[in-house]
């Protein structure tokens, strides 16, 4: 199996009504492991939330797989797919609860070594997806 390295962060498109920035992005080890989880698994997602079993950490399940609902906010949409191919879109869902706390930060998706949560897709490679947050660089971002 062949496998494109990705050379740059995928930055999110924006689904928040009145923001005109994006919240989200992928670093360039991110997008290289979830194109090769889309390989093997299909359509995407993530999910935050603010809880037990790693709830710092963004669990990355097959699109469908883990039901959102009014209590959730979908941070962005993340299109892995290569230049000048079909577009490959990861939605970020976040809890709403989750989400009032962190609504000052912007995220990067990144990848570290080590053991995950046993639910994320990544889990049996024996990496884990990590948030590394940084504060929005205005007040009342993206209005």
């Amino acid at each position: 199996m062949s496998v494109t390295l990705a050379t740059e962060s995928v930055m999110a498109l924006v689904t928040i009504a009145g923001e005109s920035l994006p919240r989200v992005e992928l670093a360039p080890v991110a997008v290289d492991l979830l194109r090769s989880l889309w390989d093997e698994h299909g359509p995407l997602m993530f999910h935050q939330s603010g809880g037990c079993c790693d709830g710092s950490s963004p669990m990355c399940f097959m699109a469908g797989e883990f039901i959102t609902s009014d209590q959730d906010v979908l941070l962005g949409r993340l299109d892995i797919g290569p230049a000048g191919g079909p577009g490959q879109v990861i939605d970020f869902w976040m809890s709403a609860e989750q989400f009032a706390y962190w609504s000052h930060t912007f995220l990067t998706v990144d990848v570290v070594p080590g053991r995950g949560s046993g639910f994320s897709a990544e889990a049996p490679r024996g990496v884990r997806f990590l948030i590394r947050s940084r504060l929005m660089e205005t007040e009342v971002p993206f209005a």
